[in-house]
């Protein structure tokens, strides 16, 4: 038990120093600081605020933060939505009901996922038919995201596609991964994204279409890009999961350092 908790706090220890910097916004427009906070501004009218802690902060200096901010992007009339990246190990008095009373709405909780990557780059079957590739060209990331938006519910944005392309001509380490079954319908997909100077690469928008579930795919697509990311010199794995991946990614030997929970404002 000393050793599984010894292990989490090294993970949890390499998240903060490594991720929470400005490596967690590949792509972004500006960065702007505010305090400990980073105000990071996207294309598509997309802000983002993150940071490495509060500083101890209390509750009122923590709502006027949260205030601070929001006038920030509240005055540039091109952000029309701004997400607030919570963590469940941080120490922040105040901030769920300051975010609330500033009309941000919290999502779903997820967990943070981390792990080595050699864990998970191990061989898994297919099922037949089904064969897994990288994607680059525009038409199969097109098809891709349109299959993880019915999966997820989410709405086509043209302004995702034109980032990920500029990202994608760029060479900065981004790559999509599909699973195809023999009709060539993509029935599993998702993204890896290294980041620079770290030991991490992330798995993200892992998506399966339902009945092709629990036959092995998603864990053989995550293998995969496992793969890729040792290839890349990154040794660690990184994930916020929903409770759909999360007990996939356990079995693969990642552990739960602690929890996200995104808060949404819309203008």
């Amino acid at each position: 038990m000393a050793d599984a908790a010894n292990d989490r706090a090294r993970l949890l220890r390499a998240y903060d120093d490594q991720l929470r910097t400005d490596a967690e916004t590949p792509g972004s427009i500006a960065v702007e600081r505010l305090g400990p906070l980073r105000l990071v501004t996207f294309g598509g009218g997309r802000g983002f605020v993150s940071y490495r802690d509060l500083g101890g902060a209390d509750a009122a200096a923590i709502g006027s933060l949260v205030a601070a901010a929001l006038t920030y992007f509240e005055q540039g009339n091109e952000i029309t939505e701004i997400e607030w990246k919570t963590r469940g190990h941080d120490v922040a008095p105040g901030l769920h009901e300051s975010l609330l009373a500033h009309g941000f709405v919290p999502e779903a909780p997820e967990s943070i996922m981390i792990g080595e990557a050699a864990a998970l780059a191990v061989d898994v079957p297919l099922p037949d038919g089904v064969s897994l590739r990288r994607v680059t060209e525009e038409r199969d990331v097109r098809a891709m995201n349109a299959m993880q938006n019915e999966v997820f519910g989410g709405q086509p944005s043209e302004a995702f596609i034109e980032a990920v392309m500029r990202r994608l001509a760029a060479g900065d380490g981004l790559e999509f991964w599909i699973a195809e079954a023999a009709d060539g319908e993509i029935v599993s997909a998702g993204r890896l994204d290294p980041v620079v100077n770290s030991d991490f690469a992330g798995i993200w928008g892992g998506a399966t279409r339902e009945p092709w579930r629990g036959r092995g795919i998603y864990r053989a697509l995550t293998a995969a890009r496992a793969r890729s990311a040792l290839e890349r010199g990154k040794t660690l794995i990184h994930s916020d999961s929903t409770e759909f991946s999360r007990p996939i990614l356990e079995r693969a030997g990642l552990v739960k350092v602690s929890t996200t929970t995104p808060y949404q404002w819309r203008r």
